[in-house]
């Protein structure tokens, strides 16, 4: 027994609309079966990805001509300075840092960086031809490099080969800072020939060794590193 949702007269099961008032009748079990379509599009599609042969064809030509261009400005134009020596370095440099990683993904991470070292090593070298002493290319710029390099590789084997966690990766790192500090400050003594010690490098040293006392402390102690992880949420 149905009635008109209208004016509520009383219809017959058989009835499609009402008689008295004409309005449509509706089953709601009806409505359920017929299929609502959606004004939106259904079909996900996805963009064709950027090839790594075409990356390195448009990486290579735009440092390529960047470098050509400002050599070619130097030499026709502005012959005052060899300013065209850095930004002709600068995009060897990008070059060399970004192109092997994506044209040789299976690269190990250790090589890499190595590369990445003597590149910087190589620029600068290059920006030494602009300076009549080259003793600061020598004696700090390239003893620097190599102390970062070097450093950066034991980092990453740490994390890599030792631990990952988030606690080992920060004593890693607090311990790494103030080696690197106390190096430049070193070889910066060094290099003015004056008696090596440490002023500035122990500003940084001392915070960076509480800190390693405290990671260590809370290392050493499962249930208290199972409490800093738990409040911390890694």
């Amino acid at each position: 027994m149905s009635y008109c949702v209208n004016c509520g007269v009383k219809l017959d099961d058989a009835l499609n609309k009402c008689p008295l008032c004409n309005t449509p009748v509706i089953n709601p079990n009806e409505l359920k079966k017929k299929e609502v379509t959606s004004p939106f599009a259904t079909n996900k599609g996805e963009t064709e990805k950027v090839k790594s042969k075409d990356i390195i064809l448009l990486t290579s030509v735009f440092l390529t001509t960047t470098g050509i261009c400002c050599m070619l400005l130097n030499f026709l134009v502005f012959q005052k300075t060899l300013w065209s020596i850095p930004i002709i370095g600068l995009c060897a440099f990008i070059w060399i840092i970004c192109i092997p990683p994506v044209a040789f993904p299976q690269m190990p991470v250790y090589i890499s960086m190595l590369i990445d070292g003597l590149a910087m090593a190589g620029y600068l070298y290059m920006l030494s031809f602009m300076t009549s002493n080259k003793a600061w290319l020598t004696r700090l710029a390239l003893p620097i490099t190599a102390l970062v390099t070097v450093l950066v590789l034991t980092f990453t084997l740490l994390v890599k080969q030792v631990s990952s966690s988030i606690l080992t990766i920060a004593l890693y790192f607090y311990t790494m800072i103030p080696i690197l500090c106390i190096g430049i400050e070193l070889l910066i003594w060094h290099y003015y020939d004056k008696p090596v010690h440490i002023t500035w490098s122990a500003i940084v040293l001392v915070p960076c060794l509480i800190v390693d006392i405290v990671l260590i402390t809370v290392l050493s102690r499962k249930r208290l590193r199972e409490a800093v992880r738990r409040r911390l949420h890694f």
